[in-house]
């Protein structure tokens, strides 16, 4: 039977049916190579398993390594992979590109697959993702468009509309899972790893035309607890800036809008708030607390966009900021979805 072609990068995702990580579901969420699937041949308890046995007897492992890939392969075989046509060309990868994805390609080959390994596996694409990802992203195109403004004036709003439209947008509080500021962590999941991030990084910037322009945000070089990588740091510096107005009330209702999930638990939003008591002073925060107890959320939101959030508001422009003084100003009188579809209509019109 004739051995898995073993494949080193660079080489285009595109040409396999399907990309396979067969390492556990926790190898998988740490990272993987962009529109990989995950099918394990060993799950997180039986990679710990044959681990440790492999410290006392390496034979004895190898043998329950054999047993549990073979059952797990045939579990995918009769499940995810039931219906895979004959024509079915993946790239099976693992760690190292050794015992666990040699075995699974082999197997595909028996079938009539054609199956092939990443040599080196994912510790190989790693090395290739990091040596690709500073020159494709300090390259000079796309040209970026960068979204300036105070908090709460709907830049994020703005960018999923300028999407929407058709319009090329790289949205780094996305990718981050964040909202880049101390009431910006996402309720119910949590912020990717810097490797995960900066794959997804390198997908964006491979998917962009360079020859159209790509809308994004102004953000500081840490999006929650993620470092943005100094050439996109540099290139954000570079970019195009288009500030956005809109009136402190208005602010006030988007904020209600995105921090919804804290609304609807006071306790949480209270306990976060004390986070900034050192920065803002007691009686402030306390203040806060008054105003959460009494749900008077308009008067809440609006005080700490005033008395936290446009405090530390870096005018693009000033000696503080490293974004270019705004080439355009954007004001938009409501947070109706009307206004900012409009608002979208025009940035792309005057930048295409």
């Amino acid at each position: 039977m004739e051995l898995p072609e073993r494949v080193t990068p660079p080489f285009s995702l595109n040409e396999f049916t399907e990309i396979i990580d067969v390492r556990s579901p926790a190898e998988f969420e740490i990272d993987h190579i962009p529109g990989a699937i995950n099918l394990p041949v060993l799950d997180d308890q039986e990679r710990h398993e044959v681990g440790l046995l492999h410290a006392r007897n390496p034979y004895q492992a190898r043998r329950l390594g054999a047993t549990l890939i073979t059952k797990n392969i045939h579990r995918h075989l009769e499940g995810p992979l039931a219906e895979t046509p004959n024509s079915f060309a993946p790239l099976v990868y693992c760690w190292r590109g050794n015992l666990r994805s040699s075995s699974m390609a082999l197997i595909f080959r028996a079938i009539g697959w054609r199956s092939r390994v990443l040599e080196g596996g994912y510790k190989a694409w790693r090395k290739f993702l990091i040596a690709d990802l500073d020159p494709l992203i300090g390259a000079g195109k796309p040209e970026l468009i960068i979204l300036g403004g105070m908090t709460g004036c709907g830049k994020t709003r703005l960018l999923h509309e300028l999407h929407r439209q058709g319009a090329q947008i790289l949205d780094l509080e996305g990718l981050a899972n964040h909202k880049g500021s101390i009431l910006g962590n996402a309720p119910d999941s949590p912020q990717p790893g810097q490797k995960r991030f900066e794959s997804q990084l390198w997908e964006a910037f491979q998917r962009f035309d360079p020859e159209r322009p790509v809308f994004t945000e102004a953000e500081s070089n840490r999006i929650g607890r993620l470092q943005c990588p100094p050439p996109l740091w540099k290139r954000l510096g570079e970019g195009k800036v288009v500030l956005l107005e809109l009136p402190l009330h208005e602010r006030g209702k988007l904020l209600a809008r995105e921090y919804e999930h804290f609304i609807s638990n006071p306790q949480s939003l209270k306990d976060t708030l004390d986070g900034l008591r050192r920065l803002r002073g007691h009686e402030q925060v306390d203040e806060w607390h008054r105003q959460i107890d009494a749900s008077d959320w308009p008067a809440f939101l609006e005080s700490i966009l005033v008395k936290h959030y446009d405090l530390c508001y870096r005018q693009p422009g000033s000696e503080d900021s490293i974004y270019a003084e705004p080439s355009a100003t954007i004001t938009i009188s409501s947070a109706a979805d009307s206004d900012y579809a409009i608002a979208a209509a025009d940035l792309i019109a005057k930048h295409s």
